[in-house]
């Protein structure tokens, strides 16, 4: 990827959806919501605090994380679809 984010800004693919129900309804694409899940696929140096020192993010590449559904700002890198955002509007990172 030739994307570089800044200071404490990530970028992360949002990972999809499962568009069947446990009872095996399929959601069509125009009912489906966007996901809120993601991996993160780079991350920025990090937050400058108000001394001047620099502390690192909390996440790292290839963390899958959980953020709101209006987070970041959508940027097309090529052929695909990324969110920029602050590693404020992460929510959680998931494990395991």
């Amino acid at each position: 990827m030739n994307l570089r984010p800044l200071h404490d800004r990530v970028v992360v693919k949002r990972l999809e959806e499962e568009r069947t129900t446990p009872g095996g309804i399929v959601i069509p694409d125009t009912a489906a919501e966007k996901p809120i899940r993601g991996e993160v696929v780079a991350v920025g140096s990090g937050k400058r605090l108000d001394n001047g020192e620099v502390r690192s993010l909390d996440v790292n590449v290839g963390d899958k994380v959980l953020f709101g559904k209006f987070s970041g700002t959508e940027v097309k890198v090529g052929e695909e679809d990324v969110l920029v955002m602050r590693e404020d509007d992460v929510m959680a990172v998931i494990e395991g």
